[in-house]
């Protein structure tokens, strides 16, 4: 009955149509309309609110829950919009003073012996929706930066083998590789680095690149896949923050 109810508003041939149809649009277009000051002060008064919930769930809450989760206890961490998505067997050092975004996800591969261990230096930042993927090891430097959208991909987690794929089975040992991040990296949005990649200090890879080769210091890097672009002129020796 009411499927029918609605098919005859809809058609607007019927007399519900005609008199029900233009009042039930109005109410559902229907807008308050704005008082900036009231509206403007309500803003602000939400802005405040939701930012001291945030950091009181951030202190008390998110951050040693995380915590607890790791191989040392770091100091000055900055653990902002909820905790990582943490999947899989990990051993995970952090660093003092990094700054961890909770929309990333970390997974260490399940199908190893020994647990893949995650190492962050000082002063690093991990920024929104980044993705670590740890097949045996990454390490990551100090003074690192990642930027949004970031994937460090250890391990593929499925094999070559169609086969393989099609029941199940895991990836295979030869695709698994390290990535050695050194000081003062800085990747931009959206780069991927492949496992078995050493990028060195102080190295800048651009935007939307893929990294499946070993990257010297001291340059900017980009495309697909990543190549040396230019040398940068860099201090004699790495800043500490």
């Amino acid at each position: 009955m009411l499927e029918n109810m609605k098919a005859k508003i809809k058609k607007r041939d019927s007399v519900a149509g005609k008199v029900l149809f233009p009042l039930l649009k109005s109410i559902h277009n229907f807008e308050v309309p704005v008082i900036r000051p009231i509206h403007g002060l309500m803003y602000h008064l939400h802005k405040v609110i939701t930012g001291v919930f945030s950091n009181l769930t951030r202190i008390f809450y998110w951050t040693p829950v995380l915590k607890s989760q790791l191989a040392n206890i770091p100091g000055k961490l900055y653990l902002y919009d909820g905790m990582p998505l943490l999947l899989g067997p990990l051993k995970i050092t952090l660093g003092d003073q990094c700054r961890l975004s909770g929309h990333t996800t970390i997974s260490g591969r399940a199908s190893t012996e020994q647990s893949p261990e995650l190492k962050v230096g000082n002063n690093v930042d991990i920024s929104w929706q980044n993705e670590i993927f740890v097949g045996d090891r990454i390490e990551i430097g100090d003074n690192v930066r990642l930027a949004v959208k970031v994937r460090l991909v250890g391990y593929p987690g499925h094999p070559v083998d169609p086969l393989a794929r099609a029941r199940g089975e895991p990836d295979t040992d030869d695709q698994i590789g390290s990535i050695i991040i050194e000081d003062d990296v800085w990747l931009a949005a959206g780069v991927t680095v492949m496992g078995g990649v050493t990028i060195g200090a102080g190295t800048i890879v651009a935007a939307g690149s893929i990294v499946t080769k070993d990257l010297p210091s001291g340059v900017l890097a980009g495309g697909i896949p990543a190549r040396v672009i230019k040398s940068l002129d860099l201090p004699s020796e790495s800043s500490n923050g």
